[in-house]
């Protein structure tokens, strides 16, 4: 049986692999060429998206774009019928307290290294603050194997990456600030500083 060709395929546009890429993801200024095409072309790319209910989001002076679900009491009428394009993921204990740890240590960075451009952390550094938040006499080689698994998750949504070949040393990634809030992240922190409190007196 014959397949029928579609013939009513679009005219390629220069965005369209940037529009891929968000879907994919962030677009970071270091894509070279990926993000002066997405700069070129907010208005189409918002347009775009905006017709199956995502927000266009760019942050020139950090140098990231993403997307985000808008929700539905923001859209008109008709949109809250659309099927939701991306979904909340849920963390772990052990990832919920690693992406704290890395935002506060962003913070640090932007407040005293401004001169830099990227916010690095050795493992050994990244390990002894984790360690921290739990029991002294705790296994460090599990604990090691839990901050691993936690950072593979991390790294996934982007929000790590390794820094240079064969190192254990980890750039967070600014994209961690627009993707979490960071009134929520405090009132996370501080229910597992007051855990951590009740375990150590315990």
């Amino acid at each position: 049986m014959d397949i029928a060709t579609n013939t009513n395929v679009p005219e390629y546009r220069e965005w369209s692999e940037v529009a891929v890429r968000l879907f994919q993801g962030v677009v970071y200024l270091e894509d070279g060429r990926s993000w002066d095409v997405l700069l070129r072309n907010v208005t189409p790319l918002e347009d775009y998206f905006g017709r199956v209910g995502l927000q266009l989001v760019i942050d020139e002076g950090e140098g990231f774009g993403f997307l985000r679900q808008q929700q539905a009491e923001d859209l008109p009428d008709g949109y809250d019928s659309l099927p939701k394009m991306f979904r909340r993921t849920r963390l772990s204990y052990d990832a919920t307290l690693l992406t704290i740890l890395l935002r506060e240590e962003l913070r640090r960075f932007e407040e005293e290294e401004v001169h830099d451009q990227r916010s690095v952390i050795s493992g050994d550094e990244l390990f002894e603050q984790w360690k921290a938040f739990f029991p002294r006499d705790q296994d460090e080689v599990k604990l090691r194997k839990a901050l691993n698994t936690a950072i593979r998750t991390l790294e996934g949504l982007k929000f790590v990456r390794r820094f240079g070949k064969d190192t254990d040393d980890w750039e967070i990634r600014r994209i961690l600030k627009a993707r979490l809030i960071a009134a929520d992240l405090e009132a996370v922190r501080d229910q597992f500083v007051d855990a951590f409190k009740r375990r150590r007196a315990e």
